[in-house]
């Protein structure tokens, strides 16, 4: 992955006009596309294996250095950060967003098309794909672009990497929380750090594509964390509350989705009126003014998100055998809208309700996971990197089945989405990509779906029946059906 991203422009790297000093660095090495696209096919398939093999060493008893882990993933992530945007060209998109903002006018009016008109220096190199498109991300997404706007003048290049660096900053504090937060445990240490830190697919997806997931990422994940229940405390207090509520609030005002975490939140609060009342406030007070700001046209822009297909999974089930063979952006089926809901509240209620609530002391992790989990799997519109939502929540999460349901569909939508910038490759990986998209992708989502309807009716979590080694601060319960690990016999 570093190798293509260093390799300059080609399948996975927009072209962008090299600044005179300062990242991003690159090499001109212009790659064939064939050579790029079977590289990060391989990156790909080797990064998803990896992981899932590294969880099954965990669970068998290994421990490697966790240092060592987090020492890798940093190194990753900073010569990441410095090579050009790679896998994406999503972070030009925030450019011409972030660019628009600068200018006094809205992204979620003006599109990047009028801003080539003016003949703008950025505008120019924002690809066509983008042309008649308005921002779909909160406004606090579009502060962070506008200050990058700020920040880096009339170099794109220069743009995109002040557009990349607060993501891998993101990602790299997740990482520092999850280290922090599971260093009693030696096991989901480990198994954090191969979830979130060290895992390549999100590495690729979110350090080197720039995505920004990383931010809205962040800021879910501590507004879950800081509900916190110590051994000797009782429920979280008001100030707790206010918090947790307020970072919820952040990661909705940069994508919309992630208020879902705010249910998680409200349960875990639940035996406390004021609790209650002081998340509902801190939610509000950051979320509200904040659309209120950016207008009408930010709130029909969202609004409008997710009308498109991609990686539909009920779709297989729905309409493909009825002969309903073309979906798109611009296309979708008769009744999507109404089935995806459909098909997200029965599976987000069945998974609230059925998932194991000792999460460690987290008491808004499990309804958080829970929910974001059903509409990761039953919404229209998903693409790989929005599974750090996901991603970063599980990794505090006992281990379980979970993890594979989650990481197979991560890695095969991440194969099927490089090398990632238009180009035209040989018919033989044309039609590799076409299967993986229309067929493959969809067919895994649905099987990930109907598994965790199953999971949750069955409750084969893959769990002991009480807890094999509890930490101190995560003390056995009477009836406990959970663990901090897969058991040996489960392993193989």
């Amino acid at each position: 992955m570093i190798a293509v991203a260093a390799a300059g422009p080609g399948a996975a790297v927009p072209r962008l006009p090299h600044p005179p000093a300062g990242p991003p660095w690159q090499l001109p090495l212009h790659p064939a596309a064939w050579l790029v696209t079977l590289l990060l096919w391989a990156a790909a398939i080797a990064g998803g294996a990896g992981v899932l093999m590294g969880l099954l060493a965990v669970a068998r008893g290994a421990r490697p250095s966790a240092r060592a882990l987090l020492g890798f993933a940093v190194l990753a992530i900073t010569v990441l950060t410095v090579l050009p945007p790679a896998g994406s060209t999503d972070v030009l998109d925030y450019a011409a967003d972030g660019r628009i903002a600068l200018l006094g006018h809205s992204p979620y009016v003006m599109t990047p098309l009028h801003l080539k008109r003016l003949g703008d220096p950025i505008g120019q190199w924002i690809p066509h794909a983008w042309d008649t498109n308005v921002s779909i991300y909160g406004p606090l997404a579009t502060a962070e672009e506008q200050a990058a706007a700020w920040v880096s003048g009339t170099s794109a290049a220069r743009l995109a990497f002040w557009l990349k660096l607060p993501n891998s900053l993101a990602f790299a504090a997740v990482a520092l929380g999850l280290d922090r937060m599971l260093r009693s445990r030696p096991d989901r240490r480990l198994r954090g750090h191969l979830l979130w830190t060290a895992n390549p697919l999100l590495l690729w997806l979110i350090v080197a594509a720039g995505h920004i997931d990383g931010l809205s990422a962040l800021a879910s994940f501590a507004g879950i964390a800081v509900l916190r229940v110590r051994r000797h405390g009782g429920a979280p207090g008001v100030t707790r509350a206010l918090a947790a509520g307020a970072l919820i609030g952040c990661a909705a005002a940069v994508k919309i989705p992630y208020a879902l975490s705010g249910l998680g939140v409200a349960w875990g609060v639940r035996s406390s009126p004021r609790a209650l009342a002081a998340a509902a406030a801190g939610f509000l007070a950051v979320s509200v003014p904040a659309y209120a700001a950016a207008g009408s046209p930010a709130i029909a822009a969202l609004l409008s998100r997710g009308q498109g297909m991609s990686w539909y999974s009920f779709y297989q089930l729905f309409y493909r055998p009825f002969g309903y063979t073309y979906f798109g952006i611009t296309r979708t089926p008769p009744g999507l809208v109404v089935l995806a809901s459909l098909a997200f509240a029965g599976l987000a209620a069945l998974a609230f309700l059925r998932f194991p609530r000792d999460a460690g002391g987290f008491p808004a992790l499990a309804p958080a996971l829970a929910v974001s989990l059903a509409w990761l799997l039953a919404w229209p519109y998903q693409r790989p990197w929005y599974d750090a939502m996901v991603i970063c929540l599980l990794a505090l999460y006992p281990a379980c089945r979970l993890d594979w349901l989650i990481l197979i569909p991560v890695a095969a939508e991440t194969f099927a989405e490089m090398p990632g910038v238009p180009s035209r490759l040989p018919p033989v990986l044309d039609d590799i990509l076409a299967g993986a998209g229309d067929s493959l992708v969809p067919c895994i989502g649905l099987a990930a779906a109907v598994a965790l309807a199953w999971m949750c009716l069955s409750g084969s979590w893959g769990w002991h029946l009480r807890l094999r080694s509890p930490g101190p601060d995560h003390p056995p319960s009477s009836g406990s059906t959970v663990t901090g690990s897969f058991p040996r016999r489960h392993a193989a």
